[in-house]
């Protein structure tokens, strides 16, 4: 029973501390949380965009690619909001290992608007178990999401 609940608790932490970085992407002070924001790395040719807590496993929301892809492959507990978003698969998905839930794969055109925006104005409109809202970029992280489209081979905005 604990290996179930476990997971599903962090999973909805997770969801909780997205939902509420709607307002400041931050750390609401004296709660405890870790703060969210977004990171770009490397492994192999290819590229994760992704916004979380920093040097964790901790994500809301990660987009891979590869150089010259037309699409991103999207995973987290929360998806861009856009209804240009294709599930990867129509079979059964397999069972993520680190929440023990589900392992959702969606894409995405790498020139949708709603990533188009995420671009040029640093915000990315979201859905989740937690309703729709936005994520926000600071200053450095809008330039890792115009490095992350540039390395996919598409020019955002």
């Amino acid at each position: 029973m604990f290996k179930f609940a476990i997971p599903a608790v962090a999973a909805l932490g997770l969801i909780a501390v997205a939902a509420q970085s709607q307002a400041d992407n931050g750390d609401v002070p004296g709660a405890g949380a870790l703060p969210m924001s977004w990171h770009l790395s490397h492994e192999g040719s290819m590229a994760k965009l992704a916004y979380g807590v920093a040097n964790s496993d901790q994500l809301a929301l990660m987009m891979t690619c590869e150089p010259g892809q037309a699409q991103a492959v999207v995973y987290g507990d929360v998806q861009p909001d856009s209804p240009r978003l294709i599930r990867a698969s129509m079979t059964a998905a397999p069972i993520d290992p680190l929440s023990g839930g589900m392992a959702d794969e969606t894409r995405i055109p790498l020139r949708d608007p709603a990533l188009q925006k995420l671009a040029a104005s640093g915000t990315l409109a979201v859905l989740g178990d937690a309703g729709h809202f936005e994520l926000t970029a600071t200053g450095d992280e809008r330039r890792l999401v115009r490095e992350f489209f540039a390395y996919c081979g598409t020019e955002a905005v």
